[in-house]
């Protein structure tokens, strides 16, 4: 994601009630609106609210290079994004939000959604690429309880004399999140271990196929030369307590051989969240990348908030090579690491960095990789390096180390230096 993004972004189907503002800032009588509510069945925590945008303003010189959602009431809701109908498709241009803090005459500055957003998802040639379900999408933003919104996009201008611009993608929709309540705690200590149910597996063509797995519950066979690489095993809360609902995602997971590499991202989800607020946020991003977005599930393997809580991401089991959506083009033998937050101009927290590098040190050992050494992967076309090549990364690497983008933004990139240190500590290196 670029460093250019400010800090703070079922099946049946009913209308959503939506009440636009009168001139005055007064709501106006209850109106038809068009927007669609995913709400799934009615035992299902949280919600997606869906509005196509429209041509709005007066500037003819713009017409349809500008369009947006005109301010108005909606459902409450906690995290937003835009997304359109080709995920092959950029958004050249600008996308801007502000939102009014639920119950209150409160309204936000505008605020700007990140719109390089295709460096993340499934490799191409995938099944989860080629599902025929995925959409392009701007980074999801986190802005808290909010029952108001304005959303305008305005495509950037063509290099050239007169005033054309790049058409904007077709089918573009406002997606306003509702993350649910927190799942009800049973009073249990949190376990040290996370291990997801087993699926089939969407495995890899045959000369790539994977070890072979053990049952669900049980460890799993390591090469010999992961004993010469281990590393105390964090704390990891599972899916089920952030409160992740198994029956968004599909049931069939994807595996890699092994995992060479950590790639290093950060959410772009702004940093207007407190820790308590972090399973809120990381539920939110899950139904974006799949209510929205289109993925399997969601993208990363693991994410980390700010005060340097650990949590299992993609389901699939923590200890094993499960295939992510995060780094396009090197998603295979890699595992993805997501802190919440945006950090091109705001510094991660120690707590985070420290996380980073005891789950990669952790993460890597299992595998026999040193953290402060290199490794080779073959690029499955990922817009900086041709499909095929072979690329010599560190072991514990940046997003933009495999993909032409700023994330994990300029100050959480430059600690990777100190955490692949601290990673080689933790393995005794």
């Amino acid at each position: 994601m670029r460093a250019s993004l400010a800090t703070s972004i079922g099946v049946a189907c009913t209308a959503a009630l939506v009440l636009p503002l009168s001139p005055s800032g007064a709501s106006a009588a209850p109106q038809v609106p068009q927007a669609t509510q995913h709400t799934g069945t009615p035992a299902e925590p949280g919600s997606t609210q869906s509005l196509p945008l429209s041509t709005v303003g007066s500037n003819r010189s713009m017409g349809a290079a500008e369009q947006g959602v005109t301010r108005r009431d909606v459902s409450p809701f906690s995290l937003l994004g835009v997304v359109w109908d080709d995920a092959d498709a950029e958004l050249h241009g600008t996308v801007q939000v502000r939102t009014r803090a639920t119950g209150s005459h409160l309204w936000s500055d505008w605020q700007d959604l990140e719109t390089h957003n295709q460096e993340h998802g499934a490799d191409p040639g995938t099944t989860e690429r080629d599902s025929g379900h995925t959409r392009g999408s701007t980074a999801p933003l986190w802005v808290g309880g909010s029952d108001g919104v304005e959303l305008r996009v305005r495509a950037a201008e063509e290099d050239g004399s007169g005033p054309t611009h790049t058409p904007l993608p077709h089918g573009l929709r406002l997606e306003l999140i509702d993350p649910g309540e927190d799942p009800q705690d049973d009073g249990r200590p949190l376990p040290d271990t996370a291990i997801s149910p087993e699926g089939s597996g969407d495995w890899p063509a045959p000369e790539d196929a994977p070890p072979t797995l053990p049952r669900a519950g049980t460890p799993p066979v390591l090469p010999d030369s992961a004993r010469s690489y281990a590393a105390p095993r964090p704390r990891i809360i599972p899916r089920k307590r952030w409160g992740a609902d198994e029956r968004l995602r599909e049931k069939q997971l994807g595996y890699s051989r092994t995992v060479k590499v950590a790639f290093v991202h950060h959410s772009a989800t702004g940093n207007n969240y407190s820790c308590k607020q972090a399973p809120s946020v990381l539920r939110g991003i899950y139904r974006y990348h799949v209510k929205s977005s289109g993925w399997r599930d969601i993208g990363y393997n693991f994410a980390i908030d700010k005060c340097g809580n650990i949590y299992e991401g993609r389901a699939g089991g923590v200890t094993r090579p499960v295939r992510g959506a995060h780094t396009l083009g090197f998603n295979t033998n890699s595992v993805g690491i997501a802190v919440l937050g945006t950090y091109g101009g705001t510094n991660p927290r120690a707590a985070a960095t420290t996380a980073v590098a005891k789950l990669s040190a952790w993460k890597l050992g299992l595998h026999g990789i040193h953290a402060r050494g290199k490794v080779t992967l073959t690029s499955g076309g990922s817009g900086k390096y041709g499909k095929g090549r072979k690329v010599r990364l560190n072991a514990i690497s940046g997003h933009r180390d495999g993909f032409s983008t700023d994330c994990p933004g300029n100050r959480l990139y430059g600690k990777l230096s100190a955490v692949r240190k601290s990673a080689g500590t933790y393995q005794r290196r």
